[in-house]
């Protein structure tokens, strides 16, 4: 056999001379380790005011700052460049030194390592050309564990902007939303406590993704009792259901339904008259076959019939003006002290008309957010008048009309959603130049300077800004989310209103379609209903989907919607339990009450 020399050669070279390890990076590695610790925590050093004199961002979102914070102390000591061991950050972390967190990992891991390694190379700031993160993809997604299945273990890889990937599912951070529900170790093995859904988020970095989780007891006797869907709505009610192996609960009777949709269409209870005449009424015939319902099998009229017409009839009922212009008032801050009496009783009759005539929601939020002059004679202007700084509107408008919480963003990068703080403030100079004229104001409390009694005028004014505290310089206006731009041919205001009640902008039509879910079923699909991030996800996101592109396609009409809700089976479903459906809250097996 002939001795291949050459090759002979080099491994005896590299079992002499290893190669020298991957240079450790403080954007990735050093950044990811001590969010892996702890550190950087709302309860450690990431708290607003820091822990033991040392303060951090908040789940490292200001990386610089916190670089500053590590190696340029005025000690030099969490840093020792000349003798690594002997920095602080080392010898608290493993409890080397007293440390109130206590030890947050030993000698021999690798977490040390990676920080020795750092600090033993210099404590660089970034490595030349080191790529950053563009990417976490969590797998799975989404998980049933039917018993005796109770544990599922989630993988993360990070992509970089060189487009390299690496498996960072040891160095990510795990956290369980419903921490009744299931445990999660270091290295992101979910197990079961007791049966019910969760939501692991998964954070490396910047970057974070929900993991939808259910675990879902056996049942060994459950057989699905194939309920007839109404619409699209239970069909993607009942395939999450079937998948729980749970069973909806039975229909509603006649009287239920009465109830139930007077209450949520007026406010009211029907009168004794109403009721006799609904349960007189008989059934009528619609277009095309009758659907199956149970326990009428073969039936030759629509049953559902007589449920859509009073609910056609209750939509054209002047309560129904009323009771959803209450709704609106309450987001829209509509009360005296603030308005006073006139540009309240307005504002309202604004309102109340608006959903009177039918008016498409689309045009209704443009009408606010574009609105100005007198509060009086342009009533929808109020809206500008109750929440009267920059960031006031700024957070009311993202809230109501997108579903979006930024009020995080305001000190910090948000620790749950993708929203930073340069976002929050250049959301907030598209606000700075509202300005008031103030006509008169007869407060009847001299010393209350939030009491306005007269009338007012909304306009922009030439000059208004906003400073971003971060970087100490005036914030740029610009869309949530989106990239900057100019506003030459109409103004910031038109410019927003136009952009948000786009048919494009998701964000909308689904808060407002989640906020019209809410309503009608007790529970909304996001929920909180103006909480959408990726960390709360939908409980049925292709369902949210669905009708939020029927309410778009139905050019954002309010009634249409309540429509469609109203007549799925999902809505028209008894309160009463049954065996496999008594502890859900989320699924909509039954009626809440």
């Amino acid at each position: 056999m002939r001795m291949n020399w050459p090759r002979l050669l080099a491994l005896c070279c590299a079992a002499l001379w290893p190669a020298r390890a991957a240079e450790v990076n403080f954007q990735t590695d050093v950044a990811a380790m001590i969010s892996k610790a702890g550190c950087n925590l709302g309860t450690c050093h990431g708290n607003a005011t820091g822990k033991g004199g040392f303060k951090m961002s908040l789940r490292g979102g200001d990386l610089d700052y916190d670089y500053a914070a590590l190696v340029q102390d005025q000690f030099g000591r969490r840093v020792d460049l000349l003798s690594p061991d002997d920095s602080l950050l080392l010898l608290k972390a493993t409890q080397a030194v007293a440390h109130e967190g206590g030890k947050r990992f030993d000698k021999d891991s690798w977490e040390y390592r990676t920080l020795r390694a750092w600090i033993a190379d210099g404590a660089k700031r970034t490595a030349p050309g080191a790529p950053v993160l563009t990417k976490l993809a969590v797998t799975p997604r989404e998980q049933f564990l039917i018993e005796p299945a109770s544990s599922v273990a989630v993988k993360a890889v990070a992509t970089f902007s060189d487009g390299s990937t690496r498996d960072v599912t040891k160095f990510a951070c795990y956290e369980v939303v419903n921490v009744a529900v299931a445990d999660v170790s270091a290295d992101g093995r979910v197990t079961r406590k007791e049966s019910g859904e969760t939501t692991l988020l998964v954070r490396f970095l910047h970057l974070q993704e929900p993991v939808r989780l259910a675990f879902v007891p056996a049942r060994p006797g459950f057989r699905w009792k194939q309920p007839q869907p109404h619409n699209f709505i239970d069909e993607h009610v009942f395939a999450k259901l079937q998948t729980l192996r749970m069973n909806p609960s039975a229909l509603a009777g006649d009287e239920v339904f009465l109830r139930r949709a007077y209450l949520d269409l007026l406010g009211l209870l029907p009168t004794a008259e109403e009721a006799k005449k609904f349960a007189n009424h008989a059934p009528t015939y619609l277009p095309g076959p009758p659907p199956k319902v149970a326990g009428v099998p073969g039936m030759p009229v629509n049953p559902l019939a007589k449920r859509a017409a009073l609910v056609n009839e209750l939509l054209e009922r002047p309560e129904f003006a009323d009771f959803w212009a209450l709704k609106w008032a309450d987001l829209l801050r509509v009360e005296e002290k603030t308005l006073d009496a006139k540009g309240m009783q307005d504002f309202h009759r604004w309102l109340r008309a608006s959903f009177a005539s039918g008016k498409p929601m689309d045009q209704f939020a443009r009408e606010l957010l574009a609105a100005r002059g007198s509060t009086y004679a342009n009533p929808e202007a109020n809206f500008y008048r109750a929440n009267r700084t920059p960031v006031i509107r700024a957070e009311a408008a993202a809230q109501v009309f997108l579903g979006t919480r930024l009020q995080c963003a305001q000190c910090h990068n948000h620790p749950f959603d993708r929203w930073t703080q340069d976002d929050y403030y250049d959301w907030a100079a598209l606000f700075a130049r509202v300005d008031y004229k103030i006509l008169e104001n007869n407060r009847r409390d001299k010393n209350d300077k939030h009491e306005f009694v007269g009338e007012q005028i909304v306009y922009l004014t030439r000059k208004g800004s906003v400073t971003n505290p971060r970087t100490e310089k005036i914030a740029e206006p610009r869309f949530l989310g989106a990239a900057k731009q100019e506003f030459e041919r109409q103004d910031e205001l038109e410019a927003l209103a136009a952009w948000v009640a786009s048919p494009t902008n998701a964000f909308f039509a689904r808060a407002q379609v989640n906020r019209i879910w809410f309503h009608l079923m007790g529970r909304g699909i996001v929920d909180p209903i103006d909480d959408f991030r990726a960390t709360n996800p939908a409980s049925h996101p292709a369902l949210l989907d669905a009708l939020t592109a029927e309410f778009v396609q139905s050019g954002f009409n309010l009634r249409h919607v309540i429509r469609l809700i109203m007549a799925s089976r999902a809505y028209q479903t008894a309160s009463e339990p049954n065996d496999t459906n008594a502890d859900d809250e989320l699924n909509y097996a039954r009626a809440p009450l």
